[in-house]
C-alpha cells in the first residue's frame, strides 16, 4: 500500500489491489525523479518556451507581413503551432524514460512485483500527461506575455486544450512503443532526430501553399497540421484555409487522427511491453 524510493531505480512496492492505485504509486515515483533531478525536468519544461522566443524573433518579422491577418503580431498565428509542437516534443521524454527503465532492468523488476500488470504503462501515461499539462500551461502564459490572446471565450480555449491533450495522449503510445522496442539509447536518438522534420513538415509555422506542391500536400495531411488548424479556429486565432477538404474539416481530423494513432500504437505498445524480457 505504499511506494518507497530508496534510489532512483530501486523501489519497494506493495500493491494496492487496483490497477489505478498501483499506477498512481508508479506515477508518484516519476514525481520523485523530477524532485531528485530538477534540472532535467526544468529543461524539458522550458525548452518549448525557448523555441517560442527563437521562432518569434527569427521568423516573425519575415512571415508576419503587412498583407497577413496577423500583421505585426506573429504570435497570434505562432502560438497554436507551438502548442502542437510541444505535444510532439513530449514524445522524446517518453521514449527516453521508457527505454532507460527497460535497459536498466527496472521494468522487469516492476513486472515481478505484486502489482497490476498494466500499472507500469498506465503510471507512465499519467505522469507524462501531467507533465504535458504543466508545459502547456507554461506556454500559454508565455504566449499571453508576448501578446498572444484568444477571442472565442473560455469554452473555445478549453476545447482547444482538450484537442492538444488528445494528440499528446495518442503520441504517448508511440513513445512507449518505440521506447520498449528500441535496442538502446542510440536507436532512441535516431528516432528523436525525426521529431524536427515531422514538426517542420506541417502548417505549424508557415503556410503549406508556400511550399512546393508535393511538399505542401504532405504537410497538409500531417496530423499536426490538423490539430494546429483546429486549435487556431477554436482560439479564434488567424490561420490559413486553402479551401480544401483537409482545411475545411480540420476539427474532425484533429479528433480522428489521434484516435487512429491510439488504436494502432496502444495495442502495439502493450504487446511489446508484455514481450519485454520474454
Amino acid at each position: 500500500m505504499s511506494l518507497i524510493a530508496t534510489h532512483h531505480d530501486e523501489l519497494t512496492v506493495r500493491g494496492t489491489g487496483s490497477a489505478l492505485g498501483d499506477a498512481w504509486l508508479l506515477t508518484r515515483r516519476q514525481f520523485w525523479h523530477w524532485r531528485a533531478q530538477p534540472g532535467a525536468f526544468l529543461v524539458g519544461l522550458f525548452f518549448p518556451v525557448l523555441v517560442t522566443f527563437m521562432f518569434g524573433a527569427l521568423f516573425g518579422g519575415a512571415i508576419a507581413g503587412p498583407d497577413t491577418d496577423y500583421a505585426g503580431n506573429y504570435y497570434l498565428f505562432l502560438m497554436p503551432g507551438i502548442f502542437t509542437m510541444a505535444m510532439l516534443f513530449g514524445l522524446e521524454s517518453t521514449m527516453t524514460a521508457v527505454n532507460a527503465d527497460a535497459a536498466k532492468g527496472v521494468t522487469d523488476r516492476f513486472r515481478s512485483l505484486p502489482i497490476s500488470g498494466v500499472a507500469v504503462v498506465l503510471g507512465r501515461c499519467i505522469a507524462d500527461m501531467i507533465n504535458s499539462v504543466l508545459g502547456l500551461v507554461l506556454l500559454m502564459v508565455t504566449g499571453v506575455l508576448l501578446g498572444w490572446s484568444w477571442s472565442n471565450g473560455l469554452a473555445g480555449a478549453a476545447a482547444a486544450f482538450g484537442l492538444l491533450m488528445l494528440l499528446r495522449f495518442s503520441l504517448l503510445w508511440v513513445g512507449i512503443f518505440v521506447g520498449v522496442t528500441a535496442r538502446g539509447p542510440e536507436s532512441v536518438a535516431a528516432v528523436q532526430i525525426l521529431v524536427w522534420p515531422v514538426s517542420m513538415l506541417s502548417n505549424l509555422f508557415v503556410d503549406p501553399a508556400t511550399m512546393p506542391g508535393w511538399l505542401g500536400a504532405i504537410a497538409s495531411v500531417n496530423p499536426l497540421s490538423a490539430t494546429a488548424s483546429a486549435t487556431r479556429e477554436l482560439f479564434g486565432n488567424p490561420g490559413w484555409n486553402d479551401g480544401s477538404g483537409l482545411s475545411e474539416h480540420a476539427l474532425t481530423l484533429a479528433i480522428c487522427w489521434p484516435i487512429a494513432i491510439s488504436l494502432v500504437f496502444a495495442p502495439l505498445a502493450v504487446r511489446a511491453y508484455r514481450r519485454l524480457g520474454g
